[in-house]
């Protein structure tokens, strides 16, 4: 019997241990743990400027870009003109073996004396002919045929100047001249290499007529060209200058679409000013497109309209639910935080920069105070945004 009771009171006095202990435990954490105005950050609703953009990659190109061909074929026997050099228009730039040409304008040359002469012999004939038409010793048909034979004659020495002007003109081809001023981006012969314009006319050189006014290609989607208007200002940076600025404007918003994926993208034109010669071409840029500026106006941190409140089981504060939290288009809703409850504040929202949103109307109020985000405990006890990620 002692030793049932004695059993009976240890077990008794282990239980009231242990309780003591848990409510210990739990007394301590409730007086250690902050108050709830210290787990949240808090930013104070302030006025100020807002631009809205939209980006996209493109790449920088010459506005005007030449590319030098050849109409005759043969073999590069000297070029005058290299990568980056300036040049003007009618410079030459290439000279292709000129031999075979020359030959072949000699020989229309030749076949141009020889019309000629059939020619004289023609003329002779008809006039010939003709007088003794008239004097009956000649027939109608000898009058006739030395009429057609000196036309054919004449005929043949039209045909020979033609191939002659031909000729000539395929020479001067043989010296490739610059058709504009500017300067040579690309060379793709060299001597000795032999260039055929049978089918398709080879190109020999790329010139880019100003490389001080530049151009930049950029693919926008489908989603963003709605806010995209001609003289737009534009702002883009370049890897090759990642802390530089560069600013353009739009030129034009080309309606030819582009389909990849089943994603369909506008190539926009933006028209950049290159005087410094530090862009070049096929340089990749990254393009912001200001498709809306605000001054002056109310702002809200985009992560406070991002913030949702703790599930009510963790009781850091009460929370009074809006009549509607459904995140709507042009619509959201802030938290302040007061007398221990998170307060719904929902207002109307317009243009952003991914970083604040302009309050376009509702109850928020210059100089209210909202929650932005809470504050996760770092191991010094110290309160820290810092929050990982986990993938």
């Amino acid at each position: 019997m002692k030793l049932k009771k004695l059993f009976f009171n240890k077990v008794t006095l282990l239980v009231v241990v242990i309780a003591v202990a848990v409510g210990g435990n739990a007394a301590w954490k409730k007086y250690n743990e902050p108050p709830a105005e210290k787990k949240y950050k808090f930013h104070t609703v302030e006025l100020g400027d807002v631009t809205q953009t939209v980006s996209a990659n493109g790449t920088l190109n010459p506005v005007v870009l030449v590319q030098v061909g050849t109409q005759v074929s043969g073999t590069v026997m000297k070029w005058y003109a290299d990568f980056n050099d300036h040049v003007k228009k009618g410079q030459v730039l290439l000279e292709i073996d000129p031999a075979l040409f020359k030959a072949q304008l000699n020989q229309s040359r030749a076949s141009v004396l020889s019309a000629e002469a059939a020619l004289d012999l023609a003329k002779s004939n008809q006039a010939r002919t003709r007088a003794l038409f008239a004097q009956e010793y000649a027939t109608q048909q000898d009058l006739d045929n030395a009429v057609q034979a000196f036309k054919a004659t004449t005929a043949q020495l039209e045909l020979a100047k033609a191939q002659m002007e031909k000729d000539s003109t395929n020479l001067d081809y043989t010296v490739i001249r610059s058709p504009v001023s500017g300067v040579v981006v690309s060379r793709q012969i060299d001597v000795g290499q032999t260039v055929a314009a049978s089918f398709q006319t080879p190109t020999l050189f790329t010139i880019a007529q100003d490389l001080a006014q530049m151009q930049i290609d950029s693919n926008y989607a489908e989603a963003d060209i709605g806010g995209i208007k001609v003289g737009q200002p534009t702002r883009f940076t370049v890897d090759a200058y990642p802390n530089r600025l560069f600013e353009g404007k739009v030129r034009q918003i080309r309606i030819n679409p582009t389909t990849q994926s089943n994603v369909v993208t506008y190539d926009v034109v933006v028209d950049v000013n290159n005087e410094d010669l530090s862009l070049f071409p096929g340089m990749t840029a990254y393009v912001n497109i200001v498709v809306a500026q605000k001054k002056g106006v109310l702002l809200v941190p985009n992560a406070a309209l991002r913030f949702k409140p703790p599930a009510p089981s963790r009781k850091p504060g009460a929370y009074v639910a809006g009549k509607d939290e459904k995140r709507k288009q042009n619509v959201g809703t802030v938290h302040a935080f007061e007398n221990g409850r998170f307060l719904p504040i929902s207002i109307a929202v317009g243009i952003t920069d991914n970083k604040v949103t302009e309050v376009v109307s509702g109850d928020l109020k210059l100089g209210d105070k909202i929650v932005v985000e809470e504050l996760v405990p770092t191991d010094s006890g110290q309160q820290s945004t810092f929050k990982m990620r986990m993938f």
